[in-house]
């Protein structure tokens, strides 16, 4: 096809996007709810596409509250299965990946080179700076962590899992829905968790995987918390009305990661100009918060900002070398205001969604 006019680019653009949504095989995410509105099923950035599987969980425990008060009943209690993969990149078998691979390629040079590639040495240093060699021609698992095909090559062989998921009706079976972002996965039932979580188990031993018996629990949803994509999901109390609702908000460690993160920059070693300092900042702070925009962010945005000030504060202060903590010099207005650092707060004005009530 010719690009030469801007009407022939925009027309391969619609065809490419076509022909990824007709393609649920390489999707990063599946929901298991059918009835999701359309408008949320094909996302084109990882921000929505997250908030779609987080918005596909608020409603499917919002159905399960629903059948609950309809029929009067006490099994309405929605468990969540809160799986993880141990070592998934490092495990994945290269036969049976190829397998699935060679279901959509089938030149075989394209299969060879992948091949290849599944099986190059891959060069790491520890925490010491040791170098450590891992891969090559004897290995038979793992795709390399990092690799620009090591996600898509992931989200094939999960396509395993989740196919045969739909084929053998497990969701009708054990009356649950299966939500998955890449290698992570919940699995919300209604009064037959334990079967699927068996089945699961099974299953995942057949396709050469193991799930991490430490980290897979398994919590009622209404009331217990639990993590998934970096964000908390779990009952709260609506800080005005007092009423129960699910909800989510940015988790203990992702707020603790973006801290760590900020504290690297803002070391006293960093010799950057401040104008190249803080606009690195604000990269890093737009980023993170373009991310996590979804449920209750006040209380890790109010953390994150006193965290912003701190550091910055201290930052300026030695910098200047002014005596004292600085506050008076670098008050919170000058910070936010005068040195324009990005305030996640300012731009936060919006309710908490409130699944169940």
């Amino acid at each position: 096809m010719s690009l030469e006019t801007p009407d022939k680019i925009g027309s391969l653009q619609r065809k490419l996007y076509c022909k990824a949504k007709a393609e649920p095989n390489f999707r990063f995410y599946l929901l298991g709810w059918r009835k999701l509105p359309r408008r949320w099923c094909w996302s084109r950035s990882s921000r929505r596409t997250s908030r779609t599987v987080l918005t596909a969980i608020d409603r499917a425990v919002a159905r399960s509250m629903r059948s609950r008060k309809c029929t009067g009943s006490s099994s309405g209690a929605t468990p969540i299965i809160d799986a993880d993969l141990s070592k998934y990149f490092d495990t994945i078998p290269h036969a049976d990946l190829l397998k699935s691979v060679a279901r959509r390629i089938v030149e075989r040079h394209v299969l060879w080179l992948i091949k290849l590639w599944l099986q190059a040495p891959v060069e790491e240093r520890d925490d010491d700076g040791k170098r450590r060699m891992s891969g090559g021609k004897g290995n038979k698992r793992g795709t390399p962590q990092g690799g620009v095909a090591s996600p898509l090559l992931a989200v094939i062989y999960m396509n395993r899992f989740l196919k045969h998921w739909r084929l053998s009706e497990r969701g009708e079976a054990f009356r649950a829905h299966v939500i998955s972002y890449a290698d992570d996965f919940v699995i919300l039932s209604r009064g037959r968790a334990d079967e699927a979580l068996t089945w699961t188990r099974t299953v995942m031993t057949k396709l050469g995987l193991t799930l991490n018996e430490a980290k897979t629990s398994l919590k009622d949803a209404r009331r217990e918390s639990f993590d998934f994509l970096g964000y908390t999901l779990g009952p709260r109390h609506h800080p005005k009305g007092g009423d129960w609702y699910l909800g989510a908000s940015p988790s203990k460690k992702s707020v603790q990661r973006i801290k760590t993160k900020i504290g690297e920059l803002l070391r006293p070693r960093n010799k950057g100009t401040w104008p190249e300092v803080r606009e690195r900042l604000n990269r890093l702070l737009g980023g993170w918060s373009a991310y996590f925009c979804y449920g209750s962010l006040t209380s890790a945005y109010a953390a994150v900002d006193q965290h912003v000030y701190d550091r910055v504060r201290n930052f300026l202060r030695k910098r200047h070398k002014v005596q004292g903590r600085g506050s008076e010099r670098f008050s919170r207005e000058y910070v936010y205001g005068e040195s324009a650092v990005l305030c996640l707060r300012s731009g936060h004005r919006r309710p908490p969604p409130r699944a169940l009530r």
